[in-house]
């Protein structure tokens, strides 16, 4: 069980793709005459494609015998904004997994959050930092957000550090690098800490709240990836 991250045309017709899968994590694969215009092959080597996948080990890599692909995501595809948050999140996974460990919570966030994406009901913004505050989490680098991490108090949690890696109550913060969270902002990123997959894409957030979300999120996954990926500066581009 898997999704392809990337792909890449090896020689004339055959395709070497990157596989996040359940039971060995990340793995590359090639993929013989996937790139030849009658091949079975030919759309389930292609990103975003998540189904099961029949692989042979060879001596140095995996072989692509066949694959049954339950969900293309073709939806996203036809919108260019929905398309670039679908492929940040393949390579923010590409990034953060291992090959041959276990991802099977990384591979169910995946696709649970392109299943939101497919939703115009949800803020696109919003569920690329729930897809972030979840990755962390999956990796275990996540922030603190329980807990004043200079006291260990855990009431009165007014401020988040980037640089202490979470929460500070009104008295630690004092003369601390923080910025303000309020209590909605707060309990917001709480739920996404300590909700099952299956409902994290189920609430709406206010502006304010979600302004407060890419502050807090955003800055402290970029800490943490320290990486440019390049589908976020085409959403730059596309977004302004």
């Amino acid at each position: 069980m898997g999704m392809v991250l990337n792909a890449m045309p090896i020689g004339e017709y055959d395709k070497r793709i990157t596989i996040l899968t359940k039971e060995r994590g990340k793995i590359t694969a090639f993929a013989r005459g996937a790139r030849r215009p009658a091949s079975q092959l030919l759309a389930a080597t292609s990103p975003f494609s998540f189904g099961e996948f029949e692989l042979y080990e060879g001596r140095h890599t995996y072989n692509l015998k066949r694959a049954s692909i339950s969900n293309y995501f073709r939806e996203l595809c036809g919108d260019p904004e929905k398309a670039c948050y679908g492929f940040y999140f393949l390579e923010a996974a590409d990034f953060f997994s291992r090959e041959n460990n276990e991802a099977g919570e990384l591979l169910k966030l995946l696709y649970q959050s392109f299943r939101a994406l497919e939703s115009d009901a949800l803020d696109n913004r919003l569920v690329r930092r729930i897809y972030e505050l979840r990755v962390l989490l999956a990796e275990g680098e996540y922030p603190n957000l329980f807990s004043c991490q200079c006291c260990g108090k855990k009431e009165a949690l007014t401020r988040f550090s980037v640089k202490r890696g979470g929460m500070l109550c009104e008295g630690c913060a004092k003369g601390e690098s923080a910025f303000p969270v309020d209590g909605s902002a707060l309990y917001t990123m709480q739920y996404v800490l300590s909700s099952e997959l299956n409902r994290l894409y189920t609430f709406a957030v206010s502006e304010e709240v979600l302004k407060t979300l890419e502050q807090a999120v955003g800055r402290f996954f970029s800490q943490q990836a320290s990486h440019t990926f390049k589908s976020l500066e085409i959403l730059k581009s596309i977004t302004g």
